[in-house]
């Protein structure tokens, strides 16, 4: 598919999403029409491959096969078991969202059956590998609802009109090296984001801050064992590693908001990325991390955490083993080291960490610069700290810095200090990074080395003379000297002006006089 098409797509899918505007908030109809896109995609796949594996009994088409008889039954019974292990779910064929679409085009009342073949889709994991990773997939699609119409009629109506719309649309899911569908889904997350405010951070990071972290984090690979994001939202940031390496053997992550983590997952299946292949849990990270992931330690890391959140900072976590060595716990408002700490405990011993946090984790003192303290001088795992541009995130206009971690670093000697907080465009009220912006940040950061006013590598020594004070203008200079003013050149201009001044009051005295008017001056 080309560009042209691939905007044509996005452009299509956004209209459709435009229908449910009026109705309700940004964040409320994205979890609709999401929610539709991944039925028709689970639809579209099911059709696919029930198609190939009937190629083998001279059959070609899934939606004909007859339940009423005992050939169709049997066939039926067959692909219900190859598709739970193939795809994780089953749709027979009455419950492909061509027919369910065809059914409310023409009329008919759709909303009971609509709701029974979500469920089923989910019903249909039970008992099977993949039932954790459907489960209450579709919670947030209520059609009962009387934000999508205040009768019966008014939803059904209004619900076969965007199911009939995305019926029209083409996913090409035939082309097996297409993610074109993907990509789309990944758009209007981004849309949705655009214009849902604080909560956007909730659940997306920018395409040009999630590009830095992922080429960080595959520098110098092609292959990663696992990634990880302890606090994954949609799941783009782990996906965005993806694109830089060859493959990724296993995606994991963990979400606190349940309406987020049903987003991610599907987001996950959209792309193409097996059920088997991604542990997505609905945990607190902090508080609760997901035990299924206490043991591992991974490749890669990348997390947007939320900026200066509020946790407990128990007495009793004092004792859990990824705080306990640093003597301090994050403070209770601002639990942003706690997150690095998480994750450096997850970290494997040669792999990358990369996370984005708020400025003031560079210098604030207290716990967390004895936490700071403890990261670079005991464990000696900060490797790199990248300024950002402020207004970069949705829904907050504070600057933000990427912080590099590694266990065994190549550098143990130095810090490489990157300030890009000056090299952006302005997008509407964004200010966004350019793709000239991004190689720049890359590049420092592979080939680490001092540019005037944009990076400097500093040694160990400076970073302890200075107290593990890490505010980046100690370290990169950014002071634009002004020009040097020519007081002679200046005072040549006042005695210009002043005699042009004398020759204008000579014309407007005599002008005065001949009017017989008072001069005034």
């Amino acid at each position: 598919m080309s560009e042209d098409q691939k905007k044509q797509l996005e452009s299509q899918l956004w209209n459709i999403a435009n229908t449910l505007r009026g109705k309700m908030g940004a964040d409320e109809f994205r979890d609709y029409i999401l929610g539709f896109i991944f039925y028709k995609y689970l639809s579209e796949k099911m059709h696919l491959y029930a198609n190939g594996l009937l190629v083998r009994e001279d059959i070609t088409e899934f939606t004909e096969l007859n339940a009423d008889s005992e050939l169709g039954r049997d066939l039926l019974d067959a692909i219900h078991d190859e598709a739970l292990e193939g795809l994780g779910y089953y749709l027979a064929p009455t419950e492909l969202f061509s027919a369910i679409a065809a059914k409310g085009r023409s009329g008919g009342f759709i909303l009971e059956e609509l709701n029974l073949v979500l469920k089923h889709i989910e019903n249909s994991t039970q008992g099977t590998d993949s039932e954790e990773d459907f489960e209450s997939l579709f919670d947030e699609i209520q059609l009962d609802s009387s934000k999508l119409g205040k009768t019966v009629k008014a939803r059904n109506e209004l619900i076969a009109k965007v199911l009939t719309h995305l019926d029209a649309i083409d996913f090409k899911l035939e082309e097996a090296d297409s993610d074109v569908l993907g990509d789309a889904y990944e758009y209007l997350i981004g849309q949705f984001a655009s214009g849902a405010g604080k909560k956007a951070g909730e659940f997306y990071t920018p395409q040009q801050v999630s590009t830095i972290l992922a080429r960080i984090v595959t520098a110098d690979k092609s292959v990663l064992r696992s990634v990880y994001d302890p606090t994954c939202g949609s799941g783009s940031l782990l996906l965005r590693v993806a694109k830089e390496v060859d493959d990724v053997a296993m995606f994991y992550g963990q979400e606190m908001n349940p309406t987020t983590y049903n987003l991610a997952r599907m987001n996950m299946i959209l792309h193409g990325v097996h059920y088997s292949r991604f542990d997505l849990r609905n945990e607190d990270t902090l508080e609760h991390p997901a035990p299924q992931h206490a043991d591992l330690r991974f490749d890669a890391i990348v997390a947007n955490p939320p900026f200066s959140a509020k946790w407990s900072a128990s007495t009793v976590l004092e004792i859990d083993e990824r705080f306990s060595a640093y003597g301090k716990l994050a403070p209770k408002t601002k639990a942003d080291f706690a997150f690095v700490q998480h994750m450096i405990h997850h970290l494997d011993e040669d792999g990358t960490m990369a996370v984005v946090l708020p400025h003031g984790v560079l210098f604030r003192g207290a716990a967390e610069g004895v936490i700071r303290k403890h990261l670079i001088d005991e464990l000696n795992c900060l490797d790199t700290v990248i300024g950002l541009p402020a207004n970069i995130f949705f829904g907050t206009g504070i600057p933000t810095a990427i912080l590099v971690f590694k266990k065994n670093r190549q550098h143990a000697d130095d810090i490489l200090f990157v300030d890009a907080s000056a090299h952006f465009e302005k997008v509407g009220n964004q200010n966004q990074l350019r793709a000239e912006d991004i190689d720049r940040i890359v590049a420092t950061y592979q080939k680490r080395e001092t540019s005037d006013k944009f990076s400097y590598v500093a040694p160990l020594s400076e970073i302890t003379e200075n107290d593990f004070n890490l505010n980046i203008p100690r370290y990169v200079d950014t002071f634009e000297e002004e020009e040097p003013v020519d007081l002679d050149a200046v005072s040549d201009e006042l005695v210009a002006l002043e005699s042009e001044m004398r020759a204008t009051n000579e014309e407007i005295a005599a002008f005065c006089k001949e009017l017989n008017l008072k001069t005034p001056f």
